[in-house]
């Protein structure tokens, strides 16, 4: 039998292995936590609900959370501040109990997105080829959020987009072992639902709400930062982009749903700028940077800013 040449793959995508397998796995990491939440809703009106379960789900959340927005988006794509080896691996492995792809294709993807943003090549913009009108809007705000996933159209290569990150036996191994970290990141409710309650139903309600409804809430927080943030809100700064600011977002997704200033100072670690501007994940950095933990931390200064603001 003759082998089956390979097709030829734009500059820069990623050729997609084992295609139905992978679009079966986020479909399904989409479907059962959106079922969870049925069930979970269920158990709450039925009075069923109880504190461990929502430790569990507050202690998983912010675990992953802290993981996408602070070690795979702040720390690995942008190397918007510098830290040690086991840091480093924590960050990646909490990042991967997020179930939004393994480390290196995360950010060669959100790296795809900023040379790219809102233009030809963008993997998940809302504002390419989606058509005009309020149909074209709401087909681009459903590829942003997650049709993109599925699509493959613009999937980033890791070896144009992430080289830095393959030269890392570190972070290559966790890339490799991502669906232990998926396991791990389901295990850990149900051991801390068993320790707390003492019973298996325990652990299977913790499991619920730190596993199913913890990853679908944690998803389209996050993905929100795609569709909604590139659609809706305040743009403070002049950026050849779409992004802008929604503040009511940005406590769930710890800072990240400041856009517009990260698209305008992509390398800082601080996303948001002004005293009320609420970001977790920044807070998070200058703890670790006062432990010693974290150093060289890219802040943009007030001249700056002040040179970028739209007027």
């Amino acid at each position: 039998m003759e082998a089956r040449a390979e097709r030829p793959t734009p500059d820069g995508l990623e050729p997609v292995q084992h295609e139905g397998l992978a679009k079966a796995a986020i479909i399904a990491f989409t479907v059962i936590p959106f079922l969870g939440v049925g069930v979970a809703a269920w158990q709450a009106w039925s009075g069923l609900l109880s504190w461990s379960d929502l430790v569990a789900f507050g202690a998983m959340y912010t675990l992953a959370i802290v993981g996408v927005t602070v070690g795979y988006h702040r720390l690995f794509t942008h190397r918007s501040f510098r830290t040690n080896a086991v840091v480093r691996v924590a960050f990646a492995v909490l990042g991967s109990m997020a179930v939004e792809g393994s480390v290196i294709a995360w950010v060669a993807n959100h790296r795809k997105h900023h040379a790219f943003a809102d233009r030809e090549g963008d993997p998940h913009s809302p504002h390419v080829d989606h058509g005009e009108g309020v149909w074209g809007a709401v087909r681009g705000l459903v590829h942003a959020h997650f049709g993109w996933l599925i699509q493959y159209g613009q999937r980033a290569q890791p070896r144009r987009f992430a080289r830095d990150l393959l030269s890392d036996p570190l972070l290559r191994a966790i890339d490799r072992t991502f669906p232990v970290w998926v396991g791990a990141g389901l295990a850990l409710p149900f051991a801390l639902g068993w320790v707390i309650g003492g019973t298996v139903d325990a652990a299977l309600t913790a499991l619920l709400w730190g596993g199913a409804v913890r990853i679908f809430v944690l998803h389209h927080m996050t993905y929100s930062i795609n569709s909604l943030c590139h659609f809706f809100g305040r743009r403070p700064f002049a950026t050849t982009d779409e992004s802008r600011n929604l503040a009511w977002l940005a406590i769930p997704t710890f800072g990240e749903a400041w856009h517009n200033n990260h698209h305008a100072f992509p390398r800082s670690a601080m996303h948001g700028h002004r005293i009320w501007q609420l970001d977790p994940g920044g807070i998070l950095i200058r703890m670790l940077e006062r432990l010693g933990l974290a150093w060289d931390v890219v802040r943009p200064g007030d001249k700056q800013r002040a040179s970028t603001a739209t007027r």
